[in-house]
């Protein structure tokens, strides 16, 4: 750090500079998250001080927390679910996972069985916890951070997890289990209700991760089954700032009951209010604000046209590559889609390379993904495509 600072001109052409560096969303088609509305950044900036991690100095803030809580519970068909706004997906699943592994620890079951090993020469075997093989990467996280076993069960042929093999990674140690609705690599929907089937014969939570598919799914006219409208689901993530067009960090933890809630409390003499349930300690007031604006902004209207026009988009983009006999390794289920194209990461280095666009791979199947944001418009797709194009016949 300087003696001195700079001054504001000089500020303002360093962070020019460094602005130009990043890659426009206009030329990225690989990304879940999107411009955010702007309403939504308006909102920001007027509560940017704002911090919800001592709410008790701004309770208006606070009150918004509350209104979007009750907006995206009734959206998941239980608007009396309690939670809190996350940083993101990886926080809520985090703290959806840290919820059951304290009430399985707390449960007279471990603890028979935690005294049964202290009898003997047997130690008390960890929790585990049984996710598709398609869950996002933050369970991984969540392995390793609360010292949980992480049993991946495989997918079936339309990558969907198999209920079956599911089933057959239960035992007496596990916590719980995880479903995906909108998969990273695939936009894919998981066979929710089967599993909440499961979790209620077996009396074992099921949380889902509808971080990306939260805000999709609830639009699109066919009617997917994936939140707490089906009993055996007890905790939901859901992303604010992917297709709900809020500012970054905004994520939504919601469960079903205060007592998984509950289990996450740490108490916070020193603040103005005496308990948190949070992993964060501060956390983003804008944010909150800019997901009430947005939210009830658009209502459920103008999700539905966001929604639609995305679908447009991918379907139009799908009409587009048939013409190239180019295919997805799977229809599409929302605005997600991977492709089936040869030598794919090759194509994707010289995407970049060559013509300055930002995709993805799918790892199995090997494929080439896209994600159809708000910002992709037809004359994106069509460029893209015409790119595309350029490479693929520069490789036969």
């Amino acid at each position: 750090m300087n003696e001195t600072g700079l001054s504001e001109e000089e500020i303002r052409n360093i962070l020019n500079d460094s602005k130009g560096q990043d890659l426009k969303y206009e030329r990225v088609l690989s990304s879940m998250c999107t411009y955010p509305h702007k309403i939504a950044v308006q909102a920001h900036m007027q509560f940017i001080e704002s911090n919800m991690g001592d709410f008790g100095l701004f309770r208006g803030t606070y009150n918004l927390e509350k209104e979007i809580l009750s907006l995206i519970g009734d959206l998941l068909h239980k608007a009396d679910a309690v939670g809190y706004m996350t940083t993101g997906g990886t926080e809520s699943n985090i703290q959806a996972i840290r919820s059951m592994r304290n009430l399985f620890l707390q449960s007279s079951e471990y603890q028979n069985s935690a005294n049964s090993s202290k009898n003997s020469d047997n130690k008390c075997a960890r929790p585990n916890l049984v996710v598709p093989d398609s869950a996002h990467f933050s369970f991984d996280k969540v392995s390793d951070i609360l010292d949980v076993e992480l049993r991946k069960a495989s997918l079936d042929d339309e990558l969907k997890v198999s209920v079956e093999s599911v089933r057959s990674l239960i035992d007496e140690n596990t916590i719980g289990l995880v479903a995906i609705a909108g998969s990273t690599e695939f936009g894919q929907v998981d066979p929710i209700k089967e599993l909440s089937d499961i979790a209620l014969e077996k009396n074992i939570f099921l949380h889902v991760d509808a971080a990306f598919g939260g805000f999709v799914l609830p639009f699109m006219k066919k009617s997917y089954e994936f939140d707490f409208k089906l009993p055996g689901v007890t905790s939901i993530a859901i992303d604010p700032h992917k297709m709900g067009l809020s500012t970054i960090p905004s994520g939504v933890l919601l469960f079903r009951d205060f007592h998984q809630l509950e289990s996450l409390k740490a108490d916070t003499p020193y603040l103005t209010v005496s308990t948190q349930y949070t992993l964060t300690g501060t956390r983003s007031g804008a944010a909150v604000a800019a997901t009430y604006a947005v939210m009830n902004f658009l209502g459920k209207e103008g999700y539905r046209k966001t929604v639609s026009r995305c679908m447009e988009l991918t379907h139009y983009l799908l009409e587009k590559l048939k013409d190239m006999d180019v295919y997805p390794l799977i229809e599409p289920v929302m605005n997600v889609v991977a492709l089936e194209v040869p030598k794919c990461d090759l194509v994707r280095s010289r995407l970049a390379k060559e013509f300055n666009w930002q995709v993805s791979i799918t790892q199995n199947p090997h494929g080439l993904r896209l994600v159809i944001m708000p910002h992709v418009s037809f004359e994106m797709i069509d460029s893209f495509v015409a790119d595309l194009k350029k490479i693929l016949d520069s490789l036969e």
